[in-house]
């Protein structure tokens, strides 16, 4: 078990991977570094979820970069123990692949929405997915947990900044959402989903 502060290290794109790592507590930011050396957030690894395994898999370097968001505790296995998992529990294969055809669908639902959803679809969509995933119910609201600038989830989204604003504004008229410094508030679940299916 490893207990770490907001934006620790985990790893790196392009290095040898070590370790399957499994978030308990907080999130684990995977990024990418644009042309322009600016950091781009891809996803965030909800608790309940591993990651990792597919550069053990396959030997090849990590794909991305990782840091925690937040305080974040993690269950790490190291290579060593995890091939000894696998030899003593074949079944993990199978369960291991059953993670990774979600992800491949998961993977494809997103380029999907990016290429056929309009914008306020793909967010309402995203806040629905981290209220699943953060959210705290207080009453009849839910408070996403999870601490996100509106550039992270434009980022997320594939969006700039400003239209994701524009498109927040337009959710807390319609009463579905209110926006708080860093926290997204769900008013209404249904007016959410409402606009997700247009």
């Amino acid at each position: 078990m490893r207990r770490l502060g907001d934006g620790a290290l985990l790893s790196c794109r392009g290095e040898p991977a070590e370790e399957w790592v499994g978030v308990a507590k907080g999130a684990v930011r995977v990024s990418s570094v644009s042309l322009a050396g600016k950091q781009i957030s891809l996803t965030y690894v909800e608790p309940g979820t591993w990651f990792g395994d597919i550069s053990l898999f396959d030997g090849l370097p990590r794909t991305h970069d990782a840091t925690t968001h937040g305080d974040t505790t993690l269950l790490v296995v190291r290579k060593p123990d995890f091939k000894q998992l696998l030899q003593l529990h074949s079944e993990l294969y199978e369960a291991l692949l059953r993670l990774n055809c979600r992800r491949l669908r998961l993977m494809f639902d997103a380029v999907e929405d990016l290429n056929t959803r309009p914008l306020a679809s793909r967010l309402a969509k995203q806040i629905l997915l981290l209220a699943r995933s953060y959210g705290v119910p207080q009453g009849e609201e839910i408070r996403i947990g999870l601490q996100l600038a509106q550039e992270d989830l434009a980022q997320l989204l594939g969006a700039s900044r400003q239209r994701v604003n524009q498109e927040l504004k337009g959710f807390e008229r319609d009463g579905a959402v209110r926006v708080e410094p860093t926290r997204l508030v769900v008013l209404s679940k249904e007016k959410l989903m409402a606009i997700a299916s247009r």
